[in-house]
Formats: C-alpha cells, structure tokens, sequence
C-alpha cells in the first residue's frame, strides 16, 4: 500500500509539472483546400485569412492553406469534413443543396447582377436561416459565403451566339443539378468532371466545351486547349467557405466569432481581387489568340427561365427579390 501511494504520489507530481509546462487550450488547426491556384483571387483571400485568423486569435485558431486539389477535389474535401476532419473548402454553394435544397438559388442561372447584390443576400436573415439548416442536415458549418469567384462565361472550340450553337456540344459544368439544368437548358449536354480534368478532357477532346470564370480560365491554361470565349454570364460563381461542424465546436464562441468576421471581410477582398483580375485575365486570354466575344444574351435568358420551375426554386427566388428590393 505504502507503494502504491507513493507511486500515486509520484504521479501527481509528475502530472502536475506536465501542467505547468502545457497550454491551458492547444490550438485547433483548420486545413481549408481549394482546387484553385495559389495566385486565383480565392487562394489569395484564404492566405489573408490564414494570416488575420491565427494574429485576431493569437494562435488559438490555426490555418493551413492547401491549394490545386493537395486535399482532393471539392467533393472529396467535404466528404472529408463532414466525416470529422478538420478540414474545410471554398464550394459553390449547389453542390450544397442536395442537404438543403433552398441553397441552389445562389447559383441560379442570371439571378444576381453584382457582387454586391450576392454579398447582400448571403448576410440576410433568410439566407443564414439556411445555412444553420445545413449544419442539422449535413454536420458542415457555413463561416461565410460572400466569396465571388467571378461570372461563368461558355468556352468552346467554335463561335456561338445562342443556345441553338449549343447544340451536341459536350460542356463540362459542376456537378449539382442547378448547375446541369442551366447547361442543358442553354442547349449544351452537361457533362460533370472534376476541375483538375478540365485541361486534359479538353485537350483530349473527352469534352467540347466548359464553363468557367475569367481568373480560372487564365490560371488553369485554359486559352491553350480552347478557341472561344463567348461572354455569357449566365452564373455568378458566388462560393462558401465551410468547414465540418465537428472541428469548428472545438474552437472557443468568442474565436467562432473572430473567425467567422475575417471570413467574411477576407471574402470581401478576395472577391474585390476577383473582379479586378478578372478583367485583365480576358485581356491576356484575347492576347493569347483566343476570340472573346460579346453576347445577346435575351435568346439565354430566356432559355434558363424553365430551371426555375423545374427545380422547384421559384419561392427562393422571390425571396431573394425581396432582400434586394426588387
């Protein structure tokens, strides 16, 4: 007995210095991946973010940035977060709604026409309402989702100026059912892969056609396997950045807060990149040889309005008329 005590003894002591010497919260680590390029406008923002995050938190929170697909493709990263790793993405917000069918609407087809009129929907009421629906449904935890990714433009091997053009033509498109109705209602046959093919398939003619926003298609070297550039517009690629709910309860509410503010601010700078660089980025891909061109875009518009009944988005539609004062 007198050995056990002491034993038991020994190690309170030793526990005790272990204390001491240990921090009374260790740092949670967030891994945020993009399957975009370090220098896209949304790789940029997460650095920023990265770097506000761990100085407002003063390390309590720490972020680690993974760029070009190093944690899979979008699909497999909230795969990832959702099965309890700390891991988070930058997503178009569609792949979202097959948990809460409402959130389609941010990437209805010519719903939003700025970044402003998208930044003032996503910090509605309404629109947060939706966004804590998501994490009862799916375990993933919106921090912001004012992140602009620019307008979806058609890119093709040959000139098209309506949906009629658009007809056989294979067009990769992201993989959720707002994005492939849009598409097919425009004309084109959707065809879902994963970002990272989106060079090759082309080169290899898997696919005829994708659709892409101006720093994405200057940054993948897209003007190398295309010929067209037809400014549609027909989406504003207006994305979240979300993280798995088991993760973010490890962080403190007043960190919560800190984080999800600078998320948000952080989406804001990025999407200002988004928009500046997007305008030179049509410029080099023209420079590059490839034709980019203007669009009447009625004859599109008109295609896409079935999308709206089709998916059962009407309501939220009105509801987004409503926020804006339209």
């Amino acid at each position: 007995m007198k050995l056990t005590m002491k034993s038991l003894g020994l190690c309170a002591v030793v526990a005790g210095a272990l204390a001491a010497v240990m921090p009374a919260n260790a740092a949670t680590t967030l891994r945020i991946g993009t399957v975009l390029a370090p220098n896209d406008p949304m790789g940029q923002g997460l650095e920023k973010f990265k770097t506000d995050v761990e100085k407002a938190t003063n390390g309590d929170v720490e972020i680690e940035i993974f760029h070009n697909s190093q944690l899979g493709d979008t699909t497999e990263m909230i795969d990832q977060a959702r099965a309890g790793a700390a891991v988070g993405t930058v997503t178009d917000v569609a792949r979202l709604s097959s948990f809460v069918p409402s959130l389609a609407i941010m990437s209805a087809p010519f719903l939003f026409d700025t970044y402003e009129q998208a930044d003032k929907f996503a910090l509605s009421d309404e629109y947060i309402s939706w966004g804590e629906e998501l994490r009862e449904k799916s375990g993933l935890v919106m921090i912001a989702s004012n992140w602009y990714q620019g307008a979806r433009h058609a890119l093709t091997q040959k000139p098209i100026s309506s949906p009629a053009d658009l007809s056989g033509v294979r067009m990769r498109t992201i993989g959720a059912p707002v994005w492939i109705e849009t598409i097919r209602a425009m004309g084109a046959e959707p065809t879902p892969i994963a970002w990272g093919e989106v060079y090759s398939a082309l080169q290899l003619g898997t696919i005829d056609a994708a659709e892409a926003q101006p720093t994405a298609i200057w940054n993948a070297k897209l003007y190398e396997v295309i010929k067209n550039v037809t400014k549609t517009g027909h989406i504003q690629l207006v994305t979240a950045l979300v993280v798995g709910a088991e993760a973010w309860d490890e962080i403190s509410p007043e960190n919560q807060k800190i984080v999800r503010d600078l998320a948000v601010e952080n989406g804001r700078y990025a999407s200002a990149l988004t928009i500046e660089l997007g305008e030179k980025a049509l410029e080099d891909v023209a420079a590059s040889g490839v034709e980019v061109s203007e669009v009447d875009l009625a004859p599109f518009k008109e295609a896409v309005k079935p999308v709206y009944q089709m998916l059962e988005l009407e309501a939220e539609a009105a509801v987004v008329n409503k926020v804006l004062g339209r």
